[in-house]
C-alpha cells in the first residue's frame, strides 16, 4: 500500500497562513512617549520578578508602583533597589489602589492562572510570565476574564520581542530561504533544577512560541518524549517533534542536564539555511547560503552547494525592554499585544498536546 501523500513544504510569507503575523515592534530609537506613564505593579519577586520591575522602573513609559512578595526577605532585599515603589505582601493592597493601572505576574508557574485572574476580575491590565497556565481550560479562562473584563492581558513570550528572532522572522517572510522544510531548536544548560515544572513548560515555551511565530499555523501532529533522571516525576531532559499541516517538521531539545549552554534556533530552507544564536554577543543571526542544486546536465542529479556566509545587523535593544515598552503601549492605546490571550491559548494547547505525549511514553517506574 501506498504512503500517504507529504503536504507541499512551508511557503514563504505570500503563500502562508496570516495566523500570528503582526507587524515589528517599535525599536527604542523611534518610540515616542505619549500621555502619563503607566502604574505598574510587580508580584513576585524570586528569579524573574525583579528583571521586570527594573525596567518598569526605568522605562520612560512606565512608573513602577508596587513591588510584591509575600517573603519577608525578597521584599528586604528588593525593596531598596526600587525606593520609589511601595512594597507590600498581600495582591489585595496593589488590586485596591485606583491609580494602578496594571500588574505583571511572575509568581511560579501554577498560580499563573489564578492570579492573572484575580487581577483582571479587580480591572487591572495584567502582564503574566509565560506560560499562561498549565492547561488549556486554565488557559482559556484567563482569556474569557481578560474579554469580560475589557482589560489588556499580555505573556511573556520573551523570544516573540527579540530583535534577532524579528530579523530570523522577516528573513524567513521574505523568501529569501525558499521554501521552508524544518525547524530545530536546543535549549541546553546545565541547571536550574524545578519541582513545579519539567523543562518542557519551563523552557519548552520559549522555543514553541517562536516555532508558531516562524510556521503561521498550528501543527497537526505532537511528540514528546523525556527523561527523570535528577527528581523523579520532573523531566530533566524532553525531546519534541511537532508537524504542520504546510509539511513544516520541528524538532525541540530542551535539558537543564547538559555539559553545554545552548540557546539555538535553526530554520533549513529549499534556498538557503539560517540560524538565531542567543548566545553569541554579536552575529545572532547568521545566513547560510547552502543547499542542493538540480545539475539538469547531469541526469537531474542534485549537487551540494556551500557559499556566502552573512550576519545581518541587528539591533541591540533589550528584548526584556522591549516587551515592557510594547505592554505599556498596548495599555494605553487599547491594541492587542503581540503575545496576548490567543498567543498564550495557543502555546499552551502545544504545552498540554506534548505533555501527553510525554506521559504517555513514559516508562513505568
Amino acid at each position: 500500500m501506498a504512503p500517504p501523500a507529504r503536504p507541499p513544504a512551508l511557503k514563504h510569507a505570500d503563500q502562508r497562513s496570516p495566523l500570528l503575523h503582526s507587524p515589528p515592534i517599535a525599536s527604542s530609537d523611534d518610540r515616542q512617549t505619549a500621555g502619563p506613564p503607566v502604574q505598574v505593579g510587580v508580584l513576585g519577586l524570586g528569579y524573574w520578578g525583579p528583571n521586570l520591575a527594573r525596567n518598569f522602573d526605568r522605562l520612560p513609559e512606565t512608573s513602577l508602583r508596587w513591588i510584591c512578595d509575600a517573603s519577608d526577605d525578597a521584599r528586604g532585599r528588593w525593596g531598596p533597589h526600587f525606593p520609589s515603589a511601595r512594597a507590600s505582601a498581600d495582591l489585595d493592597e496593589l488590586l485596591a489602589d485606583p491609580e494602578l493601572d496594571a500588574v505583571a505576574v511572575a509568581t511560579h508557574v501554577p498560580t499563573h492562572a489564578p492570579l492573572a485572574r484575580r487581577v483582571l476580575e479587580a480591572g487591572k491590565h495584567c502582564f503574566v510570565e509565560k506560560p499562561l497556565a498549565q492547561s488549556v481550560a486554565e488557559a482559556e479562562d484567563v482569556a474569557a476574564a481578560a474579554a469580560t473584563a475589557d482589560r489588556i492581558l499580555m505573556v511573556g513570550h520573551l523570544l516573540e520581542y527579540h530583535p534577532g528572532v524579528e530579523k530570523l522572522k522577516q528573513i524567513a517572510d521574505s523568501g529569501d530561504l525558499g521554501d521552508i522544510h524544518y525547524v530545530y531548536g536546543n535549549r541546553l544548560n546545565l541547571g536550574k533544577l524545578r519541582a513545579d515544572e519539567n523543562a518542557l513548560w519551563s523552557l519548552g515555551a520559549h522555543d514553541v512560541s517562536v516555532v508558531l511565530l516562524l510556521a503561521g499555523e498550528e501543527p497537526v501532529e505532537l511528540r514528546a518524549f523525556g527523561e527523570s533522571y535528577m527528581r523523579p516525576g520532573v523531566e530533566d531532559v524532553v525531546f519534541c517533534y511537532l508537524r504542520f499541516p504546510s509539511g513544516l517538521a520541528a524538532h525541540l531539545h530542551l535539558s537543564w542536564l547538559d555539559p553545554h549552554k545552548e540557546r539555538r534556533l535553526t530554520v533549513v530552507g529549499s534556498r538557503r539555511m539560517a540560524t538565531f544564536d542567543d548566545m553569541e554577543l554579536e552575529g545572532k543571526v547568521t545566513v547560510y547560503d547552502k543547499g542542493f542544486d538540480q545539475d539538469f546536465t547531469s541526469f537531474g542529479e542534485y549537487i551540494a552547494r556551500s557559499g556566502d556566509i552573512w550576519s545581518p545587523r541587528v539591533p541591540n535593544d533589550e528584548p526584556l525592554a522591549i516587551e515592557c515598552r510594547h505592554f505599556a503601549e498596548c495599555v494605553r492605546t487599547g491594541a492587542q499585544p503581540r503575545s496576548g490571550p490567543e498567543s498564550g491559548v495557543r502555546v499552551v494547547r502545544v504545552l498540554e498536546a506534548l505533555q501527553e505525549s510525554l506521559d504517555g511514553n513514559s516508562q513505568p517506574g
